[in-house]
Parts: C-alpha cells; sequence; structure tokens
C-alpha cells in the first residue's frame, strides 16, 4: 500500500490504513518493519514471504539507527534502537504496540537471543 496514508511503501496482504494485515490484525498490531534486502516495509515477516521471491534478511546492527520501524498509527519511521526501547508504544503518539511482536524481533532484526543487538 502506498499513497498518502504512509510516508513510505508498505507491501504486504490486506494491509490496512494502520499497517495490520491479514496476518496480524489485532488493535496493537500497527508497525511495520523495514527489510534489508528490499528496502521496503511489510506489516509482518509472512507478508515479505508471501510478496517476494527471496529470502528475508534482518535489519542490520550496525545500521539500529536508521529509521526502520514504522508506526502505523501517526506514520512516523522509528530507528530500531528506538523501537526496541519504546516498552510497546510508540514515543510520538503513544499508541500501543503488539508486546507479542518482541517474540519476532529476530525475524527482523540482528539481535541476540536476549532481544538486543548484537
Amino acid at each position: 500500500m502506498t499513497g498518502p496514508r504512509f510516508p513510505v511503501p508498505v507491501r504486504g496482504v490486506g494491509v490496512d490504513d494502520e499497517t495490520r494485515c491479514l496476518h496480524y490484525d489485532s488493535p496493537r498490531d500497527v508497525v511495520a518493519m523495514r527489510f534489508a534486502c528490499c528496502d521496503a516495509y511489510f506489516p509482518c515477516h509472512t507478508c515479505h514471504d508471501d510478496r517476494t521471491d527471496h529470502d528475508a534478511e534482518r535489519w542490520p546492527a550496525d545500521r539500529f539507527d536508521d529509521p526502520a520501524v514504522l508506526c502505523g498509527s501517526c506514520r512516523e519511521t522509528l530507528t530500531v534502537e528506538r523501537y526496541l526501547d519504546c516498552d510497546h508504544e510508540c514515543p510520538e503518539c503513544g499508541v500501543a504496540f503488539n508486546p507479542g511482536c518482541a517474540a519476532h524481533h529476530d525475524r527482523y532484526f540482528e539481535v541476540g537471543d536476549d532481544g538486543r543487538p548484537r
């Protein structure tokens, strides 16, 4: 989905106006992650797999200070560091993020077992 709603292209399956998708659509599923392999945002890893023909490459740890997370509520792009430190709430608009996403950080970012940068 591109257009006036988001400042960056968001690709996926059934993406709504706040970046929810067919796979994750709770009220708190309002983030999209940027993948290093295609430099595009997707609401989830499954959307990436469904919409591309290549293996996902996680966002590299040496680029955690680059924008790589999009808040679907306020459209702010966050660095990975800021996102990982936000305690499941957008630091710009205060909307709640799904805490369950923390279980998938290793699918999006180069992080260690503790979910922190390597």
